[in-house]
């Protein structure tokens, strides 16, 4: 059975098989054409550096396999949405996830996104793979990602079943990924694994 933590207005995922999204989500026309709109031409994999608190994540992503995904990534860098943010959601051998509260634990707001899954893309759910949190929706994806610490498959696209989208990976920074796991966790504002010390991303550049 599927269970659930409330905020105010949206639903987030417990350490199951699923992950959730704080944001709201939408299926509107407007919101995917809104994606489908900001579009990049990639020549090579985009390198991202992660500067956290604890220290810096480099991540490699991969837009022929999950473009729409990977442009909403890259939006919200150039916006500096990330800079703040904190890791919420810590779960010792499963994954690490942020994108969506601020150290106080305060959700931040965001222009309405919803991008569709491409979850069917051949990637993986693997130790050290990226990919999108959403909620039960599979088209609900919109500013919150996460690390897988170890293979996941039960996140993985099944036939009929969506899975969760794989939009890039770690390449450099596995010590800093491992100490974000291991890190005290604790109950906050009615969110279980948020760190007792706020691990906060400082900013994520193109490197």
């Amino acid at each position: 059975m599927t269970s659930y933590f409330r905020s105010n207005r949206t639903c987030t995922l417990l350490l199951i098989g699923l992950l959730a999204s704080t944001a709201a989500w939408t299926t509107s026309a407007q919101a995917q054409d809104q994606v489908q709109a900001q579009t990049r031409t990639h020549t090579e994999n985009p390198r991202m550096v992660i500067e956290t608190s604890v220290g810096n994540i480099e991540i490699e992503l991969l837009p022929k396999f999950a473009p729409k995904h990977v442009d909403n990534f890259l939006n919200l860098v150039d916006k500096a949405f990330y800079d703040g943010l904190v890791f919420h959601r810590v779960i010792p051998g499963f994954m690490i996830q942020t994108g969506g509260f601020d150290a106080d634990i305060n959700y931040r707001e965001h222009d309405e996104i919803s991008v569709p899954n491409e979850s069917f893309n051949g990637l993986k759910n693997r130790r050290g793979s990226v990919a999108a949190a959403r909620t039960d929706d599979p088209d609900s994806a919109d500013t919150q990602f996460f690390i897988n610490v170890v293979d996941n498959p039960s996140l993985d696209a099944k036939r009929g079943a969506p899975g969760y989208t794989v939009f890039g990976r770690v390449i450099d920074g596995f010590a800093t990924v491992e100490e974000i796991e291991l890190t005290d966790t604790h109950l906050r504002n009615g969110m279980a694994g948020v760190p007792e010390q706020a691990i906060t991303i400082h900013s994520i550049r193109q490197r």
